[in-house]
C-alpha cells in the first residue's frame, strides 16, 4: 500500500469530509468552491487495484457546500447519510452510487429568505440531533428524523461560524465573529459559559 494518495477535482475544493463506515473505509465526500449558483458535491473511494482515489458519483450543490459531514456511526445498520449546509441544511441519502436528498432543514417561515449556514455537527451519541450555526447570529438544535427543530437560540452578538456538541446531547459549543467561544447546554438554555473570548 502507498503512504501518499493524491486525487484532483476538477474545481476548487472547499469542504470535505471523511466516511467512519466500516464498510467504506477509505471515502470522502468533496465539496465544490465554483463562483455560481450549481456547485457540486463528489464521493471519492479509494480503489485498491489502480491505488488511487475514483470518483464514485458527483451530485449538484446549490452554492458551496459549507460544510459536509458523514453521518457519525461507524455501523451499517442506519442509513448511510451525508449532510450539507449551504443555504439550507441538506440531509442527502447514499445507496447504489445514487444519492437523494431526503430531508432540507429550515426554520424561515419565508420561502424566498433563508440567513446562509456556516457549519453544522452531528451529535457523535445521537446521530438524531444535529446542530447548525447561521449567520443570523443563531444556532439550531434539530431532530432529523422529525425534521422539527428542537430549540434555536441568538448564541452570538455576531455570526457564528461554528458548532461542536461535546461528547454528550445536551452541550454544544459555539464560535462567533465577536470573538468568543460559548459553551450551551440544553437542559439549561437561559444562560451561557464564555470559555473565550479576544
Amino acid at each position: 500500500r502507498k503512504e501518499i494518495y493524491t486525487y484532483e477535482a476538477p474545481w476548487c475544493i472547499y469542504s470535505l469530509n471523511w466516511s467512519v463506515r466500516r464498510d467504506k473505509p477509505f471515502r470522502l465526500a468533496v465539496g465544490s468552491f465554483i463562483e455560481e449558483y450549481c456547485n457540486k458535491v463528489q464521493i471519492v473511494e479509494l480503489n485498491d487495484e489502480k491505488q488511487e482515489f475514483v470518483k464514485v458519483t458527483e451530485f449538484d450543490h446549490p452554492y458551496p457546500a459549507t460544510k459536509i459531514m458523514w453521518l457519525p456511526d461507524k455501523g451499517t445498520r442506519r442509513l448511510d447519510l451525508l449532510g450539507t449546509s449551504g443555504d439550507y441544511m441538506r440531509i442527502w441519502e447514499v445507496k447504489d452510487g445514487n444519492v437523494v436528498l431526503v430531508h432540507t432543514l429550515t426554520n424561515s417561515k419565508r420561502t424566498d429568505y433563508c440567513a446562509p449556514l456556516t457549519s453544522f455537527d452531528w451529535n457523535d451519541d445521537d446521530p438524531r440531533i444535529l446542530g447548525t450555526s447561521s449567520i443570523d447570529t443563531t444556532c439550531t438544535i434539530w431532530d432529523v428524523e422529525t425534521q422539527q427543530s428542537l430549540t434555536q437560540l441568538i448564541a452570538h452578538d455576531k455570526e457564528v461560524y461554528d458548532i461542536a456538541f461535546a461528547q454528550d446531547t445536551n452541550v454544544f459549543a459555539s464560535v462567533g465573529a465577536d470573538g468568543s467561544v460559548r459553551m450551551f447546554d440544553r437542559r439549561s438554555l437561559d444562560h451561557s459559559t464564555i470559555m473565550y473570548e479576544s
